[in-house]
């Protein structure tokens, strides 16, 4: 069936209309950046192929956005307009090629390149230097009284500084940094209150809060880019000029913005923030640039809604719109179920996803997540891709009923979905496990990677694929039978030649020599970690001791609460598990006795903590950690007034500099054997 263009227009109208009011209004965007976009594209071509079509109160007429009635109306002297878009090089070199046309001048113009900030555009007048009133952008024209909020923005000046203007309205952006947005979210989180899904919407959120308060609570920053009003002072020639006339007045300006000519510099600019955007403080979706001589700037003008002399290069988009196809379970090393969306694939931040983590069923069932589902899948640089939401208004229900759903909201499976054993959820906790243990696949293949990893019993050559095919082969069935293969067997698997299976069974043979922690982390007890390991050992000495122990008796081991000393004993009372380290000792596989703590030298630097920077020349970083946790001391990851010492090695870090800072005592590689040679 065609859609005549005229219905279509209006749709599209209705749809960019409700659009604006989420993104605005309620700050709870319901598409990615990329689909508004591209609905917005549509509806210009449309009105652009047949004219008559055009409204005055098209989203294509005018800048989108409504004020909200709980802020005081600001109508702007002078509109504050949005930018077109570029989303390719020929965009640019068309934009370029226009303002040449125009302007009719030859060769490469002079443009400024700045970020394009993802935050809350606003206008800020002083009068006399000081900070009258502070506005939002609206719909260009009427914007919404946020003053009180802007004040509370500490590096929004109260008072200008040096020559100040009788009149200035300076325009520029609300952000929140990356860091402040991240320990905003986790303090959220502690306290169990909802979260925002991205440094704009919280931008947005804090500054358009009613209690003053709240905004200043929240870690807020801006920088400005332009002018709106002037009164009582010249116009800078250029924009390079503005910006510089703007940063002497003491309102922040983005370090990053440069002056740069012709395409080819806009392009270069380009890339450069394109590389180190994953590096900056601040969320950018992509850059600005802007011709430098204001002169042209006015020669040129605008259209309805945009500057000629200034465009929007967008980054590709890194929020996308695809459709879930399926919803599984996977079972990892500890059993934990971890329901993962099967997705169509869609191209998103640089890479084509088709599946997505959705963590825990409490998740699911938060988000509404569902088969058939039409959702918004986000991917910003190395981080995994993340379900954002579900497009609700986009949900398959059942012919003839709009109300009734297709699909059903997904449950927990009753059983493990690779062993059928029974799957169990503690209360309290959000993760679901399979109680099948080494009898089920999935975990027995992750038990065995983590049982030979660097850090466990270190069995080299013992890689992800050689232990998917030992298993599935049925040649091991729990690490125990690591120490029965021969090398005729292993030749037999794919990729592995009689050279390297003969470096295996070597390198198996070489890790029957082991210590009682690196055993304990290496059997995978669930809560147990290398440190929580060695404590363990030091504490009971010995394996039988600690396989005795009740939960009272674990819980006396230093820093092991409830929830671990319960883990670690319902380890020990498995048969399975019991059984597995009977003949780990019957192949042949040896873990001496440990000192325990506190007597002897094994403790002479209990209580103390250290921090390692650098390389250093005659032990590695293992051994040294090693070292310092056999004689009691802790080693920590950062530096803080608790730290007793700094171990320097060769081109430290800025632990270093933390150290002497805070006065911490320095210790160089020497330093750190004397001391260990002392304990």
């Amino acid at each position: 069936m065609t859609v005549r263009p005229a219905a279509r227009a209006a749709e599209l109208r209705e749809q960019l209309k409700q659009h604006d009011y989420r993104y605005y209004v309620l700050d709870e965007p319901s598409i990615p950046d990329a689909e508004y976009d591209r609905l917005m594209a549509e509806l210009r071509a449309l009105e652009a192929a047949h004219p008559d079509l055009v409204t005055p109160d098209s989203p294509t007429q005018r800048v989108s956005g409504t004020p909200s009635a709980a802020f005081g109306e600001v109508v702007h002297q002078v509109p504050m307009l949005s930018l077109d878009n570029a989303f390719s090089e020929e965009d640019l070199a068309a934009f370029d090629r226009r303002i040449h046309e125009r302007l009719e001048v030859q060769g490469d113009l002079d443009y400024v390149a700045e970020p394009k900030l993802d935050g809350l555009a606003i206008a800020v007048i002083y009068r006399a230097g000081r900070l009258e009133q502070a506005a939002t952008r609206g719909d260009g024209v009427t914007g919404e009284d946020v003053t009180a909020n802007v004040r509370t923005v500490r590096s929004v000046p109260h008072r200008l500084r040096g020559r100040v203007p009788p009149l200035i309205e300076a325009r520029g952006e609300v952000f929140m940094p990356l860091k402040g947005f991240e320990r905003m979210n986790a303090r959220a989180r502690e306290r169990g209150e909802k979260v925002f899904v991205n440094p704009r919407n919280a931008a947005a959120g804090s500054l358009r809060q009613l209690d003053p308060r709240v905004s200043a609570a929240r870690p807020l920053d801006a920088f400005f880019y332009g002018l709106g009003v002037l009164d009582g002072a010249p116009l800078p020639k250029g924009q390079a000029e503005l910006l510089d006339w703007l940063r002497a007045l003491g309102l922040p300006v983005s370090p990053d913005t440069r002056a740069v000519r012709g395409v080819a510099g806009c392009l270069s600019y380009y890339r450069e923030m394109a590389a180190r955007r994953r590096s900056l403080p601040y969320q950018i979706d992509g850059v600005v640039y802007k011709l430098e001589s204001r002169a042209d700037q006015e020669r040129l003008g605008f259209v309805s809604r945009a500057p000629r002399w200034a465009i929007a290069h967008k980054f590709p988009a890194e929020e996308a719109l695809t459709v879930v196809r399926d919803i599984e379970f996977n079972v990892g090393r500890t059993g934990a179920l971890t329901p993962i969306a099967r997705l169509e694939p869609v191209f998103v931040g640089g890479v084509t996803v088709s599946n997505v983590t959705l963590h825990n069923i409490d998740e699911v069932h938060r988000k509404d997540v569902r088969v058939g589902d039409t959702v918004v899948v986000r991917r910003a640089g190395d981080v995994i891709p993340e379900l954002v939401s579900v497009i609700l208004d986009k949900r398959p229900m059942k012919a003839g009923r709009r109300t009734e759903p297709q699909s059903r909201q997904v449950e927990l499976p009753a059983r493990c979905p690779v062993c059928d054993s029974l799957v169990l959820r503690v209360e309290g906790e959000a993760v679901a496990r399979c109680t099948g243990g080494f009898t089920c696949r999935a975990q027995r293949q992750e038990a065995l990677r983590h049982f030979a990893s660097r850090r466990a019993l270190d069995i080299e050559g013992l890689g992800d694929k050689v232990v998917e095919q030992l298993v599935e082969h049925e040649l091991v069935r729990s690490p125990a039978d690591l120490y029965s293969l021969t090398a005729e067997q292993l030749a037999g698997l794919e990729r592995m030649g009689e050279k390297s299976a003969a470096n295996l069974v070597a390198a198996i043979d070489r890790s029957k020599d082991t210590t009682l922690p690196r055993l304990l982390y290496a059997l995978g007890i669930r809560e147990v970690g290398e440190a929580t390991a060695l404590a363990l050992a030091r504490h009971f000495g010995t394996l039988e001791a600690l396989m005795k122990a009740g939960e009272e008796e674990i819980q006396q081991v230093e820093d092991v609460g409830p929830v671990v000393a319960a883990q670690v004993a319902a380890f020990f009372a498995s048969v399975d598990h019991t059984n597995v380290i009977k003949a780990l000792r019957k192949k042949g596989v040896k873990w001496p006795e440990v000192a325990r703590a506190p007597a002897g030298a094994g403790a002479a630097l209990a209580g103390r903590t250290f921090v390692l920077t650098g390389a250093l020349g005659s032990m590695t970083r293992e051994e040294a950690e090693e070292a310092l946790t056999a004689r009691g001391a802790k080693v920590s990851g950062s530096v803080s007034k608790k730290t007793s010492y700094v171990v320097a090695g060769a081109d430290p870090g800025s632990k270093l500099a933390r150290a002497r800072e805070l006065g911490i005592p320095v210790l160089d590689e020497e330093g750190l054997r004397a001391l260990l040679r002392g304990g």
